[in-house]
């Protein structure tokens, strides 16, 4: 079983905006802004809503860079997350009821507050780079991974 999502990395340079987590899966971690694909969706105009229903932002250009699949111990449904760079959006960063966002300087991202699988893939996505990855965790404790870069 497979659930579909996404996650948007908005960049401003020298800036990165993260969203801490306020309620549901990954309650206390700073990490982009995402959420599940729904039924006649694209994977693209869901990572645009989810970015506007959490952030209070639109944006104006996506880039895809990756997909990730994660898989957690003793659960048999599958996560496959495309993840997007967004560089260009309107509107002002605003809290809402799942997110509190706020910006940080690119050479201090708070990875000690993010899911483990973060500090992997994240430098990728920063230098451009496209990429896809599995991540295996048991709870939120990550055990083992495959990363790499693709064309």
């Amino acid at each position: 079983m497979k659930k579909l999502l996404t996650l948007c990395v908005v960049l401003k340079e020298p800036n990165i905006l993260l969203g801490m987590k306020k309620r549901g899966f990954g309650t206390g971690y700073w990490n982009g802004f995402g959420g599940k694909v729904q039924e006649g969706e694209t994977v693209e105009e869901a990572a645009h809503r989810e970015l506007w229903e959490e952030a209070g932002i639109t944006a104006r250009e996506t880039v895809r860079r990756g997909v990730l699949h994660f898989e957690f111990e003793g659960n048999p449904e599958t996560l496959e997350v495309h993840v997007f760079r967004v560089t260009r959006y309107s509107g002002e960063p605003r809290e809402s009821d799942e997110m509190r966002p706020q910006w940080f300087a690119l050479n201090n991202i708070p990875y000690e507050q993010m899911w483990a699988d973060d500090r992997h893939w994240l430098p990728l996505l920063l230098e451009g780079k496209n990429f896809k990855g599995k991540f295996y965790f048991r709870a939120d404790r990550l055990l083992r991974y495959n990363l790499e870069s693709v064309v």
